[in-house]
């Protein structure tokens, strides 16, 4: 009798244990905080001119869809953010027949490891590219300049992302890879962004910094920005690749909105503008629409 309470002393010993090691082994997930949403919106233009002495064309039509989502996830020390962003337009009109008015999209993915209440150790992954083919137009001649991950752009970096508020994230990294990746050999043989003809790719390293802002300006209306900031160290360290997103927000009712979306890009190594095909510049693209936003 002795024998078998001693057993049964030693097996509540063990599942106590046990149930210790366990304890202080799994963390504790409940405190986890995982945060979901986005905005999509969507812009549709039509116009018909009949004996309009003004001019014009006598029938065109636009539709933009604009999607912006976001998976963030934090809990303790590490913080972990997914963006997605989806751009793309179609227009057709008498003149200039149908075609594409914007095509791109971008996965962002940045994982933080904090310091102290404001500045975490991070790294970033990022990718941008487009799906389709896409023309310049000089009058009516069109110029094929690009099409899916031709180019497209992966990055990845490593530095310190500075968050004083739930308003601004500014990262910066003074060592970063960036891939240039030009698949179409149609595209690369002519030596387009900074890719060598007979290649598929380039490699550039470089200094790196991006800005994430966000304003609840009123009850109805919130601003968002994005700024990305690129210096190659390899090739005109100097000459700054840009890439920003401006998205101003308007409730109206529970589901609609309206954004304008206010974007601008300049790459030194896409020198495919000006008379002569062959000059970087500085792109913008503006969009204003009614769309439906979901979010958390």
């Amino acid at each position: 009798m002795q024998t078998m309470n001693a057993q049964d002393e030693e097996i509540k010993t063990i599942q106590k244990e046990t149930v210790k090691f366990f304890t202080l082994q799994i963390p504790d997930t409940s405190k986890s905080k995982w945060i979901k949403g986005g905005i999509v919106s969507f812009s549709l233009a039509q116009s018909s001119l009949s004996n309009w002495a003004a001019g014009g064309d006598n029938f065109s039509a636009s539709i933009n869809t604009v999607l912006n989502t976001f998976l963030k996830y934090k809990s303790n020390k590490n913080s972990w953010d997914n963006l997605f962003n989806l751009n793309f337009g179609y227009i057709n009109s008498t003149s200039l027949g149908s075609r594409k008015n914007d095509d791109r999209f971008e996965l962002i993915s940045k994982y933080g490891r904090a310091i102290n209440k404001k500045l975490n150790l991070a790294g970033i992954i990022n990718v941008r590219s487009q799906f389709f083919k896409g023309y310049t137009y000089y009058g009516n001649k069109p110029t094929y300049v690009s099409n899916f991950f031709s180019p497209g752009y992966f990055l990845q970096s490593i530095g310190v992302d500075y968050k004083p508020n739930n308003e601004i994230s500014f990262f910066i990294s003074p060592s970063a890879a960036r891939w240039v990746i030009v698949k179409d050999s149609a595209l690369s043989n002519k030596g387009l962004y900074g890719v060598k003809p007979g290649k598929d790719f380039n490699l550039e390293l470089g200094a790196y910094a991006t800005l994430y802002f966000y304003k609840q300006l009123a009850n109805n209306i919130v601003y968002k920005n994005k700024t990305e900031l690129y210096s190659n160290y390899k090739k005109n360290p100097q000459n700054i690749d840009l890439f920003m997103s401006n998205v101003l927000t308007i409730k109206i009712s529970k589901y609609l909105h309206v954004n304008w979306n206010v974007d601008f890009i300049y790459d030194d190594d896409t020198r495919i503008f000006g008379p002569t095909k062959t000059s970087a510049a500085l792109q913008m693209k503006s969009l204003v629409g009614i769309g439906i936003q979901f979010a958390k």
